[in-house]
């Protein structure tokens, strides 16, 4: 930890400022941390919501009752409770509660990876542009200006069409489409570190520019990426089923969230709500959940409510 006198007050990089975070040692942050964090009743819901989704989609050949793929004609859109369908069956006679089992595999998927892969390409891009700034630094963030200017939905939906349907594809086209807004994220807050006390006192005791970058910096930006990122989970999922729904994303038949929902679509009129209500009804829990997560873990970064 560095601190410097220079006739003021010892300053803590930890603390950046605040004299609420300066008694929080390193060692009993995370604790105290997932102690804020088990205060959030919504949260930790959530998170059992969301490790029970990705149970089930893991072990999902040991739980679907039946193959996702298989149809049987004769049960074509039976209901709910209807015998050995807990769920009730498609217009191709296909099992929708096997269906969502298996799904969770590629919405799951989709939600996390595109994100956990644009992380740090946003973080490099961001923290650069706020901590070095001038001419480059503008430039990178002009160009990301740029790209706000499209839609999310429309500049994914853009991308997915030239790219071409399937997972790969679809995971490509919302990681491209989410480095621009967590970019920016972490350029907020790198300029919002850099004016701080504990960079001064670092550069004062000699630490190289890289230093501060890795030691000082970073730690503190990461905060407001984890939790924009978590929430973003959530979006991904919403976003995945849309592009599904309109044929760029994961294609049939494969037991996508979304491709279930789309397939709904077509008889939805005809009195089976059941077919696009399910998975529609699962997207919406685990997106929901996926915000609250989020939102736990911004409380649990905040030493005022660690201390309270």
């Amino acid at each position: 930890m560095t601190s410097t006198t220079l006739g003021q007050k010892v300053v803590s990089p930890v603390a950046a400022g605040d004299t609420v975070a300066a008694h929080i040692t390193s060692r009993s942050r995370p604790a105290l941390m997932w102690r804020a964090l088990r205060r959030d009743k919504a949260a930790v819901v959530s998170i059992g919501i969301l490790v029970f989704l990705t149970l089930v989609a893991v072990f999902a050949p040991l739980l679907a009752p039946y193959d996702p793929l298989d149809g049987d004609a004769s049960q074509r859109l039976e209901g709910i409770g209807t015998p050995g369908h807990l769920l009730g069956l498609d217009g191709q006679g296909r099992d929708i509660l096997s269906r969502l089992i298996y799904g969770g595999r590629y919405s799951l998927t989709v939600a996390v990876l595109p994100v956990l892969a644009a992380a740090p390409i946003a973080l490099l891009i961001g923290m650069f542009a706020g901590y070095f700034g001038g001419r480059a630094g503008n430039a990178v963030m002009r160009v990301l200006d740029v790209l706000f200017a499209f839609p999310v939905v429309l500049l994914a939906i853009a991308i997915a069409a030239v790219l071409g349907p399937g997972l790969a594809n679809v995971m490509l086209a919302i990681g491209i489409t989410m480095v621009p807004y967590m970019a920016r994220v972490v350029y907020t807050a790198t300029v919002q570190e850099s004016a701080k006390e504990y960079v001064e006192a670092a550069r004062a005791a000699g630490a190289t520019q890289a230093q501060i970058l890795r030691q000082q910096l970073m730690p503190n930006v990461m905060s407001p990426l984890v939790v924009y990122g978590t929430s973003l989970c959530g979006l991904m999922i919403v976003l995945a089923a849309g592009l599904s729904f309109l044929g760029v994303g994961v294609t049939p038949p494969a037991p996508d969230w979304g491709v279930m929902t789309s397939d709904g679509r077509s008889v939805l009129l005809e009195g089976y709500g059941h077919v696009a209500t399910i998975p529609g009804l699962v997207i919406l829990v685990a997106a929901l959940a996926f915000n609250l997560i989020g939102d736990g873990i911004r409380d649990a970064l905040d030493p005022h409510k660690q201390t309270s």
